[in-house]
């Protein structure tokens, strides 16, 4: 038994979600692809002990949006702008892609902080609670919240040709 058992059946198994929000948090598929694999670098020397906690996807998610973190931190929000379609799942067609929300929203997603953006896709992306957003992201639930009414304002500022799929999200929140 090697200490990285059971890893390739996970990135397998679950590689092109992780790589699907990485695209969403970077908004470029190359940046995805870097991030997705230096989550994983930094997963694997310790994917015994990941396992054994048992949810090893959640703890790669959050080393997955952590690194995103940093990543903006050092390097600033200059050039940070999408420039490549999202990755496809396998075998299943991206029925939204070219649309104009989609590219909208896109684009708008690359104009939030990256705290902003890791909580919007957490939470409606990921279809993530507040609670597990908050575990995921090392913050209390108020901060989430702030965060995700701050993402929501800021959207609508930007892209007001959005309001309609925003409103939709509100009523969604206030429902939960």
């Amino acid at each position: 038994m090697t200490r990285y058992d059971g890893l390739p059946e996970f990135v397998a198994a679950r590689g092109q979600a992780l790589l699907r929000t990485a695209f969403l948090l970077t908004g470029d598929g190359h940046l995805a692809e870097d991030l997705v694999q230096s989550a994983l670098v930094k997963v694997a020397p310790r994917w015994r002990k990941v396992t054994a906690a048992g949810d090893p996807e959640a703890y790669v998610r959050r080393v997955l949006h952590n690194e995103h973190i940093t990543w903006w931190r050092r390097r600033g929000r200059h050039g940070d702008h999408p420039s490549a379609d999202p990755p496809e799942p396998d075998g299943a067609p991206d029925f939204a892609a070219g649309t104009l929300h989609t590219m909208v929203l896109r684009q708008a997603l690359g104009r939030l902080t990256a705290k902003q953006r890791a909580v919007i896709v957490l939470r409606f992306y990921e279809d993530r609670s507040e609670a597990e957003t908050a575990r995921l992201l090392g913050c209390s639930v108020g901060t989430v919240k702030s965060q995700t009414h701050r993402a929501l304002d800021r959207l609508r500022a930007l892209e007001p040709g959005l309001a309609g799929l925003l409103a939709d999200t509100e009523t969604t929140e206030v429902t939960r």
